[in-house]
C-alpha cells in the first residue's frame, strides 16, 4: 500500500534525478520492468535502461526550473501528483502525474500529463 511518505520520497528522488541526470538517480527511480509515458497517449518507454538512455537524451539544464506539488490522491499503490513547473526562460507548466508503485517504492509505472499555463511564453 502506498502512502504519501512513499510518495514524497519518490518525488524528491525524482526531482534530484531532474537536476543531475545522472544514471543512477534516475535508474534508483525505476523498477527494472518499470513504463515511462512522457505524455497519456505516448506508448511508454519499457524498461529501466530505455527509460534512462531516453531520459538522458531528453535533459534539460540542472536549475533550469522551479518546481512546486502535491499529492493529490492515493489509491492502492497507483499516486497523484500535481505540480507546477516554472522554466527560467518564463515557460510555466501545470502537471498531473500518475504513478503505480512496487512494494520497494520504486516506479513501475510513470504517466506525465503536462499542459502549459496560459500566459506562458
Amino acid at each position: 500500500m502506498t502512502d504519501t511518505a512513499t510518495v514524497s520520497n519518490w518525488v524528491t528522488a525524482y526531482r534530484k534525478a531532474w537536476g543531475s541526470n545522472a544514471d543512477a538517480d534516475i535508474r534508483a527511480l525505476f523498477t527494472d520492468d518499470g513504463d515511462y509515458r512522457f505524455g497519456p497517449s505516448d506508448e511508454p518507454v519499457h524498461g529501466v535502461d530505455a527509460i534512462v538512455a531516453t531520459w538522458i537524451s531528453r535533459a534539460e539544464a540542472p536549475d533550469d526550473t522551479t518546481f512546486s506539488w502535491e499529492v493529490a490522491g492515493i489509491d492502492g499503490d497507483l499516486a497523484f501528483v500535481q505540480g507546477k513547473v516554472d522554466y527560467s526562460d518564463g515557460q510555466l507548466f501545470d502537471n498531473l502525474w500518475v504513478i503505480r508503485f512496487a512494494d520497494d517504492g520504486r516506479a513501475s509505472s510513470f504517466t506525465e500529463w503536462w499542459m502549459k499555463r496560459p500566459g506562458s511564453k
